[in-house]
């Protein structure tokens, strides 16, 4: 992946903290994987496995761990490869940011505060009292509702709906097709069974360098907020009810459900189609295995597997001994004719 930037591997390594072991003034351009990395690239290696691999790769030079020995390459050496490789493509691929203004189609309303610096793509449809921050980007055929806050260096994709009195933070990315801000589920059900919407009448509230995926939606509060904090990533088909609060730094992945009024603390990660029920706390660090139902309070750094989740580890042992069952139920029987024939053999004869 070559680009138009060029950068010596002394400055690459001042980049990611790292150390340059060969040449420091090799100039590289891009970035690229081991196997397709050309001559200007640098690419990396996350396990030392793969070191036969550089032998024969194309690339310039190569982001290894720190404790990682190999000879004849131009390197820099740094405690995360993964992390590193992932600054430097960040370096490579960005762009600055071009104002293209407001678009001739786009609908604007009354008394709205939008940054000379911006970018507002076709058919977009702004409501009254919008604040929009300088270097944003609304991409076609969004709806913003009224009172909407938006701040700088955002990226608000195709199709995305944010409605009224919803606030974002700065550097907010959120990708096609997501609802910010939508109803959250309530309802009360009288003596005949008939379900009476309650009013919806809090707001979503989005901090700094959050990043939301296509098709999510995230209900605003019965009262009050619902909070996704800073530095949260959201995959792909996330639901977030009602008045939850997502703490920061926390990774939810594709078709993760979080019911109303539950609280995640920071850094938590759920694996995808993992759900939590409402009205429930989950402490910082935890981590929910894939396709888990989590109910209940968990304390901090809790690992969480299965349904209903518990300790991760008695889980995966409970569910390799699952496909065994039949063959133990098998000779359990066995057993219990045994058992029998041996009590039958013993009585005495009358």
């Amino acid at each position: 992946m070559t680009m138009d930037k060029t950068i010596s591997l002394e400055k690459l390594a001042a980049l990611v903290d790292g150390e340059v072991v060969g040449d420091p003034s090799v100039e590289i351009r891009g970035f690229g994987p081991l196997d397709a990395a050309g001559p200007d690239d640098i690419s990396f290696v996350v396990r030392a496995q793969y070191a036969d691999q550089m032998a024969v790769s194309g690339a310039a030079a190569f982001l290894v761990k720190t404790d990682m020995e190999v000879a004849g390459h131009h390197l820099i050496k740094v405690d995360d490869p993964y992390l590193a490789s992932a600054i430097v493509q960040n370096y490579f691929v960005e762009k600055p940011f071009v104002a293209r203004g407001i678009h001739d189609t786009a609908v604007i309303g009354d008394g709205c505060r939008i940054d000379e610096a911006v970018s507002i793509g076709p058919h977009a449809a702004i409501g009254d009292r919008v604040k929009i921050g300088t270097r944003t980007e609304i991409g076609a055929g969004v709806v913003i509702g009224d009172d909407v806050v938006i701040g700088d260096d955002c990226r608000i994709k195709a199709n995305v709906t944010i409605e009224y009195g919803s606030e974002l933070g700065s550097g907010v990315i959120i990708h096609a097709g997501t609802v910010i801000g939508s109803d959250g589920y309530g309802y009360a059900t009288d003596r005949s069974g008939n379900h009476v919407k309650r009013p919806q009448l809090g707001i979503v509230r989005i901090g700094d360098e959050v990043e939301i995926g296509s098709n999510c939606s995230v209900d605003r509060a019965t009262f009050g907020v619902t909070w996704i904090k800073s530095g949260s990533k959201i995959d792909n088909l996330v639901q977030i009810g009602h008045n939850s609060i997502i703490g920061e730094n926390s990774l939810l992945v594709s078709q993760v459900g979080i019911s109303g009024s539950t609280t995640l603390g920071r850094n938590v990660v759920f694996g995808g189609k993992a759900g939590a029920a409402g009205h429930q706390e989950i402490g910082a660090g935890t981590m929910v295995a894939g396709g888990s139902a989590v109910h209940g309070d968990h304390p901090a750094g809790s690992r969480l597997a299965g349904i209903p989740a518990f300790n991760a580890k008695l889980w995966f042992r409970a569910a390799a001994l699952f496909s065994k069952l039949p063959e133990i139920y098998k000779d359990v029987k066995n057993i219990k004719k045994e058992l029998v024939r041996l009590s039958q053999s013993s009585e005495p004869e009358s």
